[in-house]
């Protein structure tokens, strides 16, 4: 060691959106996590993503791009597509962007020094599969991971995208996973205590489910009911036209994700046994067993 102060690392991942619609401009809301991105609890609103994370800071570029169902199937030329300006940056995110635009984007990609993209599909139009396997063999032949899916709350980690999932673990990002509490009401029942967000679909949807999963018992006929209620309540964006791909819709099959975090998180959850303090202080804390 000489002894000199050296600069401390950085914590921060620069992203970039490039974007055009609504959920778009919801993944960039729930990227920042500003006070008034969410809304649907209404006056019923606890703050529950407040001061959690943010990327705000992180956040060096949201360009938005050209309505691709207002271009031609095919662009030959797409360089009038391209923005003049994409800064350098770590992550570059694609949300309902022409096909033929991200693929004229990946060397520009490359040239600013780019570890990663990631895109996904929200409605049937969007990225289908081939196109999608597509983009990601090109994209690695450049050396910059992809990560693609169908909906975007069905990224998940993968072991050859390190820095997609430094991203992903970062802004809270993916595919859900919520911790539960449950609390034994009355005999043989558990009621839900608290649901905390590990990972929320990029639309910010998951807290809001999350938060209206308290107070629910764990096996009540209609849990499922609730669930899917909570989700479309939020609301998802996701195009409710069949899919040929998946044979549902693309709405569906995220409210299967979610309810499958949901199911998942009660079954590993974690019960607490209230004891009566006998006084009003307080000072009966439930204590938490695996």
């Amino acid at each position: 060691m000489d002894g000199r102060r050296r600069p401390a690392r950085s914590n921060t991942m620069k992203v970039a959106v490039l974007y055009n619609g609504e959920f778009g401009r919801n993944l960039i809301g729930n990227l920042i996590n500003f006070s008034g991105f969410c809304i649907s609890c209404g006056d019923g609103c606890t703050l529950c993503k407040a001061g959690k994370y943010s990327l705000a800071e992180d956040l060096v570029s949201v360009i938005e791009m050209p309505d691709p169902d207002g271009l031609d199937d095919f662009i030959d030329d797409v360089s009038p597509y391209i923005p003049a300006e994409i800064p350098e940056a770590d992550i570059a995110i694609v949300v309902h962007v022409h096909p033929d635009i991200i693929f004229g984007l990946l060397p520009v990609l490359k040239e600013k020094g780019y570890k990663g993209i990631i895109g996904g599909s929200e409605m049937p139009k969007d990225l289908p599969l081939g196109l999608r396997t597509q983009l990601a063999a090109e994209a690695r032949g450049l050396g910059i991971e992809a990560a693609f899916a169908k909906p975007f709350c069905a990224l998940r980690p993968d072991p050859d995208t390190p820095a997609i999932n430094a991203f992903m673990e970062r802004a809270h990002f993916g595919e859900p996973n919520i911790e539960i509490v449950t609390q034994r009401s009355r005999s043989g029942k558990e009621t839900i205590l608290a649901a905390n967000v590990i990972k929320g679909a990029p639309c910010g949807s998951t807290w809001y489910v999350a938060k209206r999963m308290t107070g629910l018992e764990t096996d009540q006929p209609d849990l499922r009911e609730r669930i899917s209620e909570a989700h479309h309540a939020y609301p998802c964006t996701a195009s409710m036209e069949q899919d040929p791909e998946i044979k549902d819709t693309i709405l569906h099959k995220a409210g299967y994700i979610i309810r499958e975090a949901v199911e998942d998180a009660i079954r590993r959850g974690k019960r607490v046994d209230w004891k009566d303090s006998g006084t009003f202080s307080g000072s009966g804390r439930p204590k938490v067993s695996g």
